[in-house]
């Protein structure tokens, strides 16, 4: 993976499918990714949304956990720009 910002579609997956892509995208990111996005929808993917940003946010390859552009955006940021 070589883009700066890497986006990860979790609809349609439950909490335990979610983490083994975001676990398996936060390993294969290099040192050029800045942002991992996740997509997890913002009416019933309220409960991914809490998941993953509990779950990441002391992640030691994430930084920070940031709003997404959207409310069913969730941000992990891994470098600032």
């Amino acid at each position: 993976m070589y883009e700066s910002i890497v986006e990860i579609d979790l609809h349609g997956r439950n909490r335990y499918q979610a983490q083994i892509a975001v676990d398996a995208a936060l390993r294969r990111c290099g040192p050029a990714t800045d942002r991992l996005r996740l997509i997890h929808g913002y009416r019933s993917g309220a409960a991914l949304r809490d998941f993953v940003r509990a779950r990441y946010a002391m992640h030691p390859k994430v930084l920070r956990v940031a709003d997404g552009p959207n409310p069913g955006v969730t941000e992990l940021v891994l470098r600032e720009y």
